[in-house]
């Protein structure tokens, strides 16, 4: 599916990264999400509390953030294996490049941020029209795990190139944009009776993109925001500068670096 410079312990055979071991966690989080997939029509009662819905805010569910990454959702069908092995094909070399601490904390990050922005949205739009409970269908489960894995990809090894459906070159990059265009597209599908379009499903789906995406760039990073506080204090002692000198009719005189300019208390 994409095809780089592989490292120790890897080949590149026909565009997929193969070779070396699988981490523990990335089989664990699969297992989890297959098991909780099958929940969902052998015990359907056990799991849909756990999934991110309206209730987060109407009923005061404050689990559902938390949980609903965890919980495997979709049809019955082979789409949600595909998922599944995607998951597994770009998780692997993230997990590999962030470590275990690194790649569960831009999980939660990716993930957290996702349902902040969903909720916001949906209690911003039953303030403005009534609707009902809504199901954030575009980014449950496997779903919204695979959009931050595959945008933290993009953004670690964003010169790596990506083989779309095994034969059309895209660089890694890209990966980001293309995420948001398959969330637009699934937006624009026409959703189940009664029910609105999941506009709080796709913003969270952007939130989680920028939200990696700053995670692992360095800029929502303390060095960044320590950076842009600096930036600003900077700014506004040149303003108070500025406005001192005009209050005072004082002329500034700017120097060369290393030129004395000559008076009377030069000798």
């Amino acid at each position: 599916m994409y095809s780089r410079n592989p490292g120790p312990g890897r080949v590149a055979l026909g565009g997929l990264g193969l070779g070396g071991p699988a981490p523990r966690d990335l089989l664990a989080l699969l297992a989890v999400l297959f098991a909780t997939f099958a929940l969902q029509f052998l015990a359907p009662a056990l799991v849909a509390p756990l999934r991110l819905t309206s209730e987060a805010w109407r009923s005061l569910w404050l689990w559902q953030p938390l949980t609903y990454a965890a919980i495997g959702y979709g049809p019955p069908s082979l789409w949600f294996l595909l998922e599944l092995l995607m998951l597994f094909w770009f998780g692997r070399d993230v997990y590999g490049q962030l470590g275990r601490r690194r790649f569960w904390r831009t999980l939660a990050a990716g993930a957290l941020a996702a349902a902040a922005v969903a909720l916001l949205v949906d209690l911003a739009g039953a303030f403005l029209a009534e609707r009902p409970a809504t199901l954030f269908s575009l980014m449950q489960g496997q779903r919204i795990v695979l959009v931050v894995v595959v945008a933290a990809f993009a953004t670690l090894y964003r010169d790596a190139t990506i083989y779309l459906f095994f034969i059309l070159p895209l660089p890694a990059r890209w990966l980001l944009w293309t995420e948001l265009l398959i969330a637009f597209i699934g937006f624009l599908q026409m959703p189940a009776p009664g029910q609105p379009r999941d506009l709080p499903g796709l913003l969270g789906i952007c939130a989680a993109v920028a939200a990696t995406w700053l995670a692992l760039t360095g800029r929502g990073s303390r060095r960044g925001l320590r950076g842009s506080r600096l930036r600003l204090e900077r700014w506004w002692l040149e303003r108070r500068l500025d406005r001192h000198r005009r209050k005072s009719r004082l002329r500034v005189v700017r120097e060369e670096p290393g030129e004395v300019r000559k008076g009377p208390w030069v000798h």
